[in-house]
Order: structure tokens, then sequence, then C-alpha cells
């Protein structure tokens, strides 16, 4: 009897620790009166250097939000809104934005290695200076987008779209640009050392200074 009174105890205090650790663990936390977490609704919201990493913000409204300097690292945002956003010096390691929309954002020096953005709404938007490295972008939008000095190295743009894309400078060694279109884009002083361009289309893009561009398509 003595041994299953203690037992009882035993599981009585397991469960209340439990609960103690657990507490608060389901309540979605607020930054500047934006609640985060999936379908917020948070346009215009100054979450600059706020710590948004490995929160599921899916099918989010951050347009024209202010998250300059934020820590997004394995953060959900697939299908997100982030219409003229500003992710300037965003640190956003493997961030998951799937068909998120970026159109217009100014997202520049930012630490994006591993992103996975399949079908990306980027047109317009500003990416100068920023690591993409190892990026899933396939099927994406970066028409007129800005991408110089990028750094797209081991990427995957197929068949994304990049007509008038700026390219200058931007690093693409070792990418994947089969049957992208890159229609009067500019990769002056590009590098596209072992990079597939197998089928991809390059109708008067600009490549003076380009490394192994195809000057001969």
């Amino acid at each position: 009897m003595r041994s299953l009174i203690q037992a009882s105890l035993f599981l009585t205090a397991a469960r209340a620790t439990a609960g103690d650790y657990l507490a608060g663990l389901d309540q979605a936390p607020v930054i500047n009166g934006c609640i985060l977490e999936q379908h917020a609704q948070c346009p215009g919201a100054d979450l600059r250097g706020a710590d948004l990493s490995n929160l599921d913000l899916r099918l989010s409204n951050f347009q024209n939000a202010t998250l300059s300097g934020a820590n997004l690292s394995h953060t959900n945002l697939r299908g997100a809104n982030l219409n003229g956003a500003n992710l300037d010096k965003v640190t956003a390691y493997r961030v998951q934005a799937t068909r998120a929309d970026l159109r217009g954002a100014k997202i520049r020096n930012a630490k994006m290695p591993g992103m996975e953005a399949e079908y990306l709404f980027a047109q317009g938007a500003d990416f100068s200076d920023s690591d993409l490295t190892g990026a899933d972008l396939d099927f994406s939008r970066f028409s007129g987008a800005t991408l110089a000095r990028s750094d797209l190295g081991f990427s995957s743009l197929e068949m994304a779209w990049l007509p008038k894309a700026d390219l200058k400078a931007a690093n693409l060694q070792g990418a994947n640009l089969q049957e992208a279109k890159l229609g009067l884009a500019n990769l002056a002083g590009a590098n596209l050392t072992g990079t597939r361009i197998h089928f991809a289309t390059f109708e008067g893009t600009y490549m003076e200074g380009c490394i192994a561009c195809p000057f001969d398509w």
C-alpha cells in the first residue's frame, strides 16, 4: 500500500512539473500588437530586430511591415504577404517562404542561405548584397528584381522568371538555371562557373565582364 501511495504522489508531481514546463508554450508571442501565429494580420507592423525564429507564420499578412534586422531562421512564411516589407539585414537560415509574396520588398544585406522558396513572387524586390546560397527558388518570379552582388552559389532557379533582373556581379557558381528566363537581364561581372544553363534563355542579356556566360547564345 505504501508503495502505491508513493507511486501516486510521484506521478502527480511529474504531471505538475510537466504542466509548469509546458505552460504558455501554446500562447502566440505578441510584439508591438502583432500576434505572431498562423494567419497573423500585421500590415505595417514594426518588428525590427525581433526574434521570430522557428515560428509558424504561414499565410500571415506583413505587407509594408518593418522586419529589418529580425531573426527569421527556420520560420515558416509559406504563402505569407510581405509585399513592400523591409527585410534589410535579416538573418533567415532555411526560412520557408514557398509561394510567399515579396513583391517590391527590400531584402538587402540579408543572410538567407538554404532558403526554401519555390514559386516565390519577388517582382521588383531588392536582394542586393544578400546571401542566398543553396536557396531553392524554382519557378519563382524575379521580373525587374535587383540581385546585384548577391550570392546565389549552388542555388536552384529552375524555370524561374528573371526578365530585366539586375544580377550585376552576382555569384551564380554551381547554380541551376535550367529553363530560366533571363531576357534583357544584367549579368555584367557575374560568375556562372559550373552553372547549369540547359534550355535557359538570354535574349538581350547584358554580359560584359561575366565569367562563363553563354556569349554565343
